[in-house]
């Protein structure tokens, strides 16, 4: 990308930051709207058939995500231009998705912020380790790490460990209104599941909800890791770093299939959102589409986007994310290069 396009990149997007009320009314009666009835329509559907059951829970996963993004909005103040409107709806649909609202709108702005910086991970990200650090970490952290980014226990765990556990205590220095925020949340949720477990039980409320918010669980994390770990994603130290080159080279273009990218909120567009994180969900296509800049970032199809899987360290001298396999060949070739060097010469003696 060209420094021009850089320079100008923020400015152009600018118009596209407004929010419209009318359009954000709109998006929250086509998605909670749906949610409840899918609840419903699931809950009745118990004593005819499990079976009709799962896959209403499946669809209705798909609209908590779309939950999300309207609370992920609201977190950036973005949804509604008040912002007394944007923490109220942020907190009724943080109960529904079970995000406290305060802890995690303070986390994702670091995230937004130190994005692509590798001397300010650790909050608000997901954990990445360079090539050099894991080859100097002791044994223990290797094990942690390599279990941390093991695919079944990030995908099949991490959506319990996280919204379950981790969500529910405060985060180390957090400040007062954060951590009063966290317990008003916490409240709300145990309320809100104790009135339903109330009104139609324990195995109906886990039988519906277990599900839904399982697979909205794994789908959310899912795009959070894919849209930032692709091969030549961007890293730099804080020396290096640019904020505008994370936002547009660090995070990618999934360009997913219309029913998905209408379910995910146009989450897809997340070269745009970390550009700009103001421009309301509604808008992040019509931005890409009318900034040609912003069409160069990498573009990611789901197909293409499952070899994520694999990618485990930044490779500081690649560029680029590297597996544990990859990083075993590169240690091997670089043996193979040293004992080549070291190894005594032939002798011409007696020829």
């Amino acid at each position: 990308m060209h420094q021009s396009n850089i320079a100008h990149l923020k400015k152009n997007v600018a118009p596209f930051e407004k929010t419209d009320t009318k359009s954000s009314i709109r998006q929250l009666i086509n998605t909670i709207g749906p949610l409840l009835l899918l609840w419903y329509g699931a809950y009745l559907s118990l004593s005819v058939s499990y079976w009709l059951t799962l896959p209403l829970t499946i669809i209705a996963a798909g609209f908590m995500i779309r939950t999300f993004i309207i609370f992920h909005d609201c977190c950036h103040q973005s949804f509604f231009a008040s912002r007394t409107a944007n923490d109220i709806l942020g907190i009724i649909t943080g109960v529904l998705t079970l995000c406290p609202y305060e802890q995690w709108k303070n986390a994702h702005s670091i995230h937004h912020a130190t994005s692509g910086n590798l001397d300010k991970r650790g909050v608000g990200d997901i954990w990445i380790m360079t090539v050099d650090e894991y080859l100097a970490a002791p044994w223990w952290q290797k094990i942690a790490y390599r279990i941390y980014r093991n695919p079944f226990v990030m995908f099949g765990i991490g959506p319990i460990f996280v919204f379950v556990f981790q969500y529910r205590f405060n985060r180390k220095g957090a400040r007062r209104r954060e951590r009063l925020n966290n317990y008003l949340m916490n409240v709300l949720i145990v309320g809100t599941y104790g009135l339903m477990i109330w009104a139609i039980g324990w195995k109906a409320v886990l039988l519906i909800q277990g599900p839904i918010f399982y697979i909205s669980g794994v789908m959310g994390i899912w795009l959070f890791y894919v849209q930032h770990q692709f091969e030549d994603s961007y890293f730099e130290n804080e020396d290096q770093w640019s904020y505008v080159k994370a936002a547009v080279e660090g995070s990618s273009y999934y360009k997913l299939p219309k029913v998905l990218q209408w379910l995910t909120g146009n989450i897809g567009f997340h070269h745009v959102h970390h550009l700009s994180p103001k421009v309301p969900n509604y808008n992040l296509e019509k931005a890409h589409n009318e900034t040609p800049p912003l069409q160069m970032a990498t573009t990611i199809t789901f197909a293409n986007s499952l070899v994520a899987l694999r990618f485990r360290l930044w490779d500081e001298q690649g560029k680029r994310f590297v597996s544990f396999k990859e990083l075993k060949q590169m240690l091997t070739d670089k043996e193979s290069i040293m004992n080549a060097l070291h190894s005594p010469k032939p002798s011409l003696e007696g020829k």
